[in-house]
């Protein structure tokens, strides 16, 4: 199953990292050349003025002591040895220090996410941001500076500058049919592969999504506008629409992992990553009915559908956004070691677990941003139940479109990732006699508001 084109070439082993959700490319060597890419337009252009929400990065950097501290250490942190200090063409370790980081970020935010053609070498998928901190992340001073508030008060001014731009009409341009276009003969082509996937469908794009292929960009305003895209209604159908004890899935996305007896605060932060309920529920009082509660988590895919719709019909309780990190992973990705249930990493003591982030779903599910909506279903044998969109790394715009009193139907739109997204978590208090989940493993995107679980009435 392809999650961007070029990862069914030949990866030697020692380059291939799985990578959920496909943010960046499965084979390392593509990463590597794009950032090279950047970095040598940066340094070949020269000293340039810093747009104004990165100059004032760059001042809380200097302005605040323990600041200052972690930015210079963590890019000292990054072990002095293959494969982190050189790329496959022999480059020494890329970013040098936060200085040089501000000035390639100055340079990214000119342009948009384009394709990644791994077989070609070019591009790049989903978040260029992760990019440029893939390591550093991963190193004690990277983990105590992504947990800073103060830090992540700035992340939040840089990614919402960031986000003006992707809702322009010149971050459009990406949607082309060049090969770094989202729209070029592979970009359709894997896109539509994971689209049809779940339901074995033969889907054009323009069949699947709400669009004019006549049109400049196939009528997409902005990259944004291209990434929030709309389900044609037929393209994916609501599971049971009449029987309430059947769950639709509320995102398109692929199983990560089912939970049983989650416990309301829990220790997320090691290796198994156990899930927290209270922190996932951002502390709002209603959590404390989670106690107990069994959830299912699926990540999102970079290049399919980034909308959510509500699993069940019933009425809002409550939805809102509780800011979090955007940038944090967990110590046991980095120099401590690093596993993953079902996944062994192959890092030894005192490296960094190169497949980063994108393993650390469960610790995110307590810290990153995200979206949490309270729904009291319907069906008395469901209750209250609890919709969690978490955000992750620049993927951290969650919009919730419906409000506290508002009625749903199941498979209803409630709200959506913007720029991308990351994954979701659905919680049922205990004793709700839920079942029949995806099993964590399937290849395919379980498709939004088919079947993902089942309760059986009391």
């Amino acid at each position: 199953m392809v999650h961007q084109h070029g990862d069914e070439h030949d990866i030697p082993q020692e380059h291939r990292i799985n990578r959920h959700g496909a943010w960046l490319p499965a084979d390392h060597r593509v990463q590597h050349e794009w950032l090279k890419t950047q970095i040598e337009h940066v340094d070949k252009a020269g000293k340039k003025d810093l747009i104004p929400v990165l100059q004032e990065f760059k001042e809380l950097i200097e302005g605040n002591s323990r600041i200052y501290m972690y930015f210079n250490q963590m890019w000292e942190e990054i072990p002095l040895k293959k494969p982190y200090n050189k790329d496959p063409t022999g480059t020494k370790r890329q970013i040098r220090d936060y200085r040089h980081m501000l000035a390639v970020l100055n340079h990214i935010f000119t342009q948009a996410p384009q394709w990644t053609d791994a077989a070609f070498g070019v591009g790049m998928v989903g978040v260029p941001m992760v990019g440029i901190f893939d390591y550093v992340m991963a190193t004690p001073s990277g983990h105590a500076a992504f947990l800073d508030p103060e830090v992540n008060k700035m992340m939040k001014k840089i990614l919402n500058e960031w986000g003006k731009f992707l809702k322009s009409p010149k971050s459009a341009e990406v949607l082309a049919s060049h090969k770094q276009g989202w729209f070029s003969e592979h970009g359709l082509k894997d896109l539509m592969e994971v689209a049809n996937a779940p339901l074995k469908t033969s889907h054009r794009f323009e069949d699947m999504y709400v669009c004019d292929p006549s049109a400049a960009h196939y009528g997409f305003t902005s990259w944004d506008d291209f990434f929030t895209r709309q389900l044609r209604e037929d393209a994916r159908p609501v599971a049971s629409p009449n029987d309430d004890n059947v769950i639709a899935n509320a995102c398109e996305s692929k199983v990560y992992n089912v939970a049983r007896n989650a416990k309301l605060r829990d220790r997320f932060w090691i290796k198994a990553q156990p899930y927290s309920v209270l922190d996932m529920l951002g502390h709002d009082p209603l959590a404390a009915q989670f106690d107990g509660a069994t959830i299912y988590q699926a990540f999102l895919s970079a290049l399919s559908y980034h909308r959510w719709h509500s699993p069940v019909s019933g009425r809002i309780v409550r939805a809102f956004v509780k800011d979090g990190t955007y940038f944090s992973e967990p110590l046991f990705e980095g120099p401590a070691g690093g596993y993953v249930e079902g996944e062994k990493s192959t890092q030894k003591p005192g490296e960094i677990d190169t497949r980063g982030i994108s393993v650390a779903q469960g610790y995110l599910t307590a810290l990153a941003t995200r979206a949490v909506i309270f729904i009291q279903a319907d069906n008395p044998a469901i209750g209250l139940m609890a919709f969690v969109g978490v955000g992750m790394d620049e993927v951290s715009t969650c919009e919730i479109t419906v409000q506290q009193g508002q009625s749903v139907r199941k498979g209803d739109q409630i709200g959506m990732f913007h720029f991308g997204g990351s994954s979701h978590c659905l919680l049922f208090r205990a004793g709700v006699p839920v079942d029949g989940f995806p099993t964590p493993g399937r290849e395919e995107n379980v498709p939004v508001r088919g079947q993902v679980a089942v309760v059986k009435g009391r």
